[in-house]
């Protein structure tokens, strides 16, 4: 852990799984309801900072979220990112975005396009209670390196 580092001491979201090395979390924003952050435990501001084996699990926990966000919601895209400038610790933005979303084709970061009506969540093919399980599912198979 890093004093004044937000994601070694917060949530950093919705918790839906966990592993001794990684947590997914869910990012709490009406805009994006299937945005996803795979966080790694240890505090390390860049992915060359894990060993081989590390790199394995995290990008396994990465796919396996992007394949679930794939295969229940269909959405137009996935949208993966590690950048890290505003909170340097490792973590991945797994993002499904749609045609209809708010921002797209911008990235969520950008310029807002259109306003949603109905609400985003509301548009999704499942619940987000029913995502967050599938995606728990997913990976908690995923071995452990740390």
């Amino acid at each position: 852990m890093a004093a004044g580092c937000e994601l070694c001491e917060q949530p950093g979201g919705v918790p839906v799984a966990s592993g001794l090395a990684w947590r997914v979390i869910r990012v709490a924003d009406a805009d994006f309801p299937a945005f996803y952050r795979v966080v790694w435990t240890a505090h390390v501001a860049e992915f060359t900072d894990l060993s081989p084996a590390e790199r394995a699990t995290c990008m396994d926990v990465v796919a396996r979220v992007e394949t679930v966000l794939r295969e229940r919601l269909s959405p137009t895209k996935i949208n993966l990112a590690a950048f890290g400038n505003m909170v340097p610790h490792l973590h991945w933005h797994v993002i499904a975005r749609f045609d209809w979303d708010s921002h797209f084709p911008q990235p969520v970061w950008g310029t807002r396009q259109r306003d949603v009506a109905p609400a985003a969540a509301s548009r999704l093919a499942v619940a987000l209670d029913v995502l967050d399980a599938a995606v728990r599912s997913a990976v908690q198979a995923v071995g452990e390196s740390a």
